[in-house]
């Protein structure tokens, strides 16, 4: 299934299923919204993913499939030529940041270019959405706690985060948290470590790999960050950008207004955002 949030006709944002070239509205279900979707009894979602969908795709505008992570959680040079190319030497254990929700915007929603940096990135990554809470989860059960899939953009302020060690804010300016275009069930992906991911900017493919590179696989991920703090419905963790990024291109590439980013992974979708200026 593809879980989406969208909006149509002024009524405000809705969660809802894509099928059959439409879409199922879920509020007409009784959810407020996707993690009340995906906190539901996996049975439950299957009657209602049965539905006959009712709104049509025309006028739709989708909005990042889940609008307020809990948390996002990012982790940093998890792909050996991405570190190799960032001047970073690989950690033992996952490197971990955080990426404020505010961030968060949807599929062909614009990113804003701060005047506050000169130096922006692009990220492609793919998104691991936690679909079953727990605490002290172990790798071999971490795919029971996994709902599905989506990308992330995880663009970064450069000049910003690395003026510190902490990295956060440098990846949470308004808009620099582009997800979606929609959640896949992680039924529809059997091997997410086996994906071509990639991302493209007008005619110049900047970054292209396949998430086999991953160096902390998904489960591993999982284990790590649930033994630190209880993991939740809707929480992100966006599992690293492969090779390719502006600051490791010589010379340095950072993103300009009137660019459009396209990031696409293999079997889950494509993920758009066109760049603009703060005013």
């Amino acid at each position: 299934m593809k879980l989406v949030t969208f909006e149509q006709g002024g009524r405000g944002t809705r969660p809802g299923l894509i099928a059959e070239g439409a879409i199922v509205d879920l509020s007409a279900e009784g959810f407020g919204d996707a993690i009340a979707f995906m906190s539901a009894p996996a049975s439950v979602r299957a009657d209602v993913a049965k539905k006959k969908p009712s709104v049509s795709l025309d006028g739709v505008k989708l909005k990042a499939p889940v609008p307020a992570p809990p948390r996002i959680f990012g982790i940093g040079v998890n792909y050996a030529e991405h570190a190799a190319e960032s001047q970073v030497e690989t950690q033992k254990v996952p490197t971990v940041f955080i990426v404020l929700s505010s961030a968060v915007v949807g599929p062909e929603h614009e990113v804003i270019l701060p005047k506050a940096s000169s130096m922006v990135d692009y990220e492609v990554e793919l998104a691991v959405v936690i679909g079953k809470p727990g605490y002290q989860i172990q790798a071999g059960q971490a795919m029971d706690h996994v709902f599905g899939y989506t990308i992330m953009n995880d663009v970064s302020a450069r000049d910003v985060q690395r003026a510190t060690t902490q990295w956060s804010l440098g990846k949470s300016f308004p808009t620099f948290a582009p997800l979606g275009p929609w959640i896949v069930s992680k039924d529809e992906i059997p091997d997410p470590h086996a994906l071509d991911i990639s991302l493209t900017i007008g005619s110049e493919k900047l970054q292209n790999s396949n998430t086999s590179l991953l160096i902390f696989k998904i489960p591993a991920l999982i284990e790590y960050i649930s033994g630190i703090t209880p993991l939740q419905v809707g929480d992100i963790i966006s599992t690293g950008t492969p090779a390719g990024v502006g600051m490791g291109r010589n010379p340095q590439r950072w993103l300009k207004p009137g660019e459009e980013m396209v990031a696409r992974i293999d079997k889950v979708g494509e993920l758009r955002n066109k760049l603009v200026a703060e005013k």
